[in-house]
């Protein structure tokens, strides 16, 4: 039966009443305390959404803390409802930061309002941490902030329509037709609003071919890495 491209992509509402209960724990954690986010870039049909919940369910059960995966859906939604915009900037402690992030960005950030709001607030997802941002150039946007790691998906041409048809249970020719035009769409926003190529690996702590590995072993590998690279291990419990 044939899904839709959706259906591939964790329910919003349950991410956002999952970022709000995380959002409210983070509250209470001494400022001087940090948490790691880490951004995922990918070709589009690249196993980012499965790779990210396995990444998830292992950094919970290492640290005993809730995360959330953010994506365009959830961090949009963050963007466009003016309570939860509020929420967040209350519980930054460290707004300033976020907004130094902005003001080094701004530099080559598109002047379209909607794109603008919704970097302000993945800067301000970023900040707080705990959390694994798929898409929206978040390895460009959030470069500068120490606490993050940034990985990027992918795989040859052929291996992303095999992907995507099995996953939505299309034929083969309609996932070839989809991967053309969103690579270029993708490659297009990233182009007009960031003004620059998301393919970079400078971008980038590490490029994985998802080709070679599968969702199970990129989570491993990733979190393995943040494991390795933080600041602070007792972070992590066992």
């Amino acid at each position: 039966m044939t899904k839709p491209f959706d259906s591939l992509i964790p329910s919003i509402e349950q991410r956002e009443s999952a970022w709000i209960q995380l959002k409210e724990r983070q509250a209470l954690r001494p400022e001087t305390s940090r948490r790691p986010t880490i951004t995922l870039s990918r070709e589009f049909g690249c196993e980012a959404f499965p790779m990210a919940e396995r990444l998830k369910a292992r950094l919970e059960k290492a640290t005993g803390e809730s995360w959330n995966i953010y994506d365009k859906a959830l961090v949009e939604k963050v963007a466009a409802d003016e309570q939860l915009s509020l929420d967040l900037l209350s519980h930054l402690g460290d707004e300033s930061h976020a907004r130094d992030v902005l003001r080094t960005h701004f530099g080559y950030l598109t002047h379209d309002e909607a794109y603008a709001k919704v970097v302000k607030h993945l800067v301000q997802v970023a900040h707080l941490g705990n959390a694994i941002i798929v898409g929206r150039g978040g390895a460009v946007v959030c470069q500068d902030m120490p606490h993050c790691l940034h990985l990027r998906l992918e795989g040859g041409f052929t291996f992303r329509v095999a992907t995507l048809a099995r996953r939505l249970g299309v034929p083969e020719r309609d996932a070839e037709d989809m991967v053309r035009t969103q690579s270029k769409l993708r490659e297009k926003f990233i182009s007009d609003c960031l003004h620059t190529d998301i393919t970079l690996p400078l971008w980038y702590h590490a490029v994985l071919n998802n080709e070679r590995l599968d969702a199970e072993a990129l989570a491993r590998i990733a979190f393995e890495l943040l494991k390795t690279t933080w600041s602070e291990p007792e972070l992590f419990k066992d």
